[in-house]
């Protein structure tokens, strides 16, 4: 068993997006010690609702917080959709955020990275992912901030990121994950 086990959410329901083709990545180069899960139930959740919310945490949203919470660290994996985090992120989030001051993410170590096929990354959707996550009181770890541009030229036939540049950049910021991991264990 790992020293670290990571819980990886792709912010995509795309099988072959470039950001769930990076969280495979991510669980083949971890370093030493890390062991990066996929988390694959995204898609199952329903729209947040109050009124859901209410009747008590649907299923799907109970396991989710139950991943994160069980975690050492998370690894959240962005597209950019209309210059910010998908929609289906941002439920997932928002159904993460509650019950206000109770979020899993509380106090939950947080690396982000994306890919996308444009010429700015994921630039725009981290910047907000990071405020998002900061507001429900995740400790996001600040650098180095990897933002995979051009992510169909970096991929192979078989949809493996090939490019060295990505691999070296994304191994350099799940070592900073475990760094600060270790620095915030309970």
């Amino acid at each position: 068993m790992a020293d670290l086990d990571v819980i990886g959410i792709a912010g995509s329901l795309r099988a072959g997006s470039h950001n769930r083709a990076l969280l495979r990545l991510a669980r083949e180069i971890a370093p030493p010690g890390m062991a990066v899960r996929a988390w694959e139930g995204i898609g199952t959740l329903p729209f947040y609702d109050g009124d859901l919310e209410e009747k008590g945490l649907p299923g799907p949203v109970a396991s989710m917080n139950e991943e994160i919470q069980r975690a050492g660290a998370v690894l959240v994996i962005t597209p950019e959709y209309s210059q910010s985090v998908p929609g289906v992120l941002k439920n997932a989030l928002d159904w993460a955020a509650r019950p206000p001051g109770k979020s899993p993410f509380r106090g939950k170590v947080v690396a982000i990275t994306g890919a996308s096929p444009g010429v700015l990354g994921t630039a725009r959707a981290q910047m907000d992912l990071r405020r998002i996550l900061a507001a429900m009181g995740a400790l996001v770890v600040p650098s180095p901030e990897v933002l995979v541009a051009q992510a169909h030229q970096k991929r192979d036939a078989a949809g493996v990121f090939t490019d060295e540049g990505t691999r070296k950049f994304l191994g350099k910021l799940l070592e900073e994950l475990a760094r600060w991991a270790a620095r915030f264990a309970a």
